[in-house]
């Protein structure tokens, strides 16, 4: 298997689609990734929050492989790290096929917990048009195939950097697929 490492780093405390790259990044334990718009122990999704403010936040970090971007770039969209609004890019490690639960190890000190799949909206067509059929499918069977990275929470806070690599921690079996959070 081959090491899987961070290849971006990126944050916003403003509700943009695109997140701003970093050097680094802190995540808190309980809240997600110190200075962004999102942290916080309940949603804050603003389509979320308008619905029910009280939900838990199961979406604190977002994770994308860089192998999307590679993938999308093949389609003709030029994306690049925190373009998509994920603030850790990884190379080397399939999220997409994770089960819930998985525990992500990310530099010396922050845990990861997968929580689901991110559900990918129109903004993503604002940002390119046509990206959007791109990151958002359906299988030969007429499932919906997400592909717009994974959502997380932070079990363990800690720095994460470009460069750090990323451990996995599969639960216990029997293993539940990602949907959608």
């Amino acid at each position: 298997m081959p090491e899987c490492v961070v290849v971006g780093v990126n944050a916003d405390a403003q509700h943009r689609f695109s997140k701003q790259p970093q050097p680094s990044i802190r995540l808190i334990a309980g809240l997600g990734v110190e200075g962004d718009a999102h942290l916080g122990v309940t949603v804050q999704h603003r389509s979320r929050v308008a619905r029910d403010p009280s939900q838990l936040n199961l979406r604190q970090v977002h994770l994308i492989q860089a192998e999307l971007h590679d993938e999308l770039r093949a389609t003709g969209h030029v994306v690049e790290a925190g373009q998509l609004g994920e603030n850790i890019t990884t190379r080397g490690l399939d999220l997409l096929g994770l089960p819930t639960g998985a525990r992500l190890y990310v530099g010396t000190d922050a845990v990861i917990e997968v929580t689901g799949l991110r559900n990918p909206c129109s903004q993503i067509d604002d940002f390119q048009a046509g990206l959007l059929k791109q990151v958002l499918g359906r299988d030969e069977g007429g499932n919906v195939v997400r592909k717009a990275g994974v959502m997380g929470i932070v079990v363990r806070g800690g720095d994460v950097r470009p460069g750090d690599r990323v451990v996995v921690a599969l639960p216990p079996a029997p293993h539940l697929p990602l949907e959608r959070v």
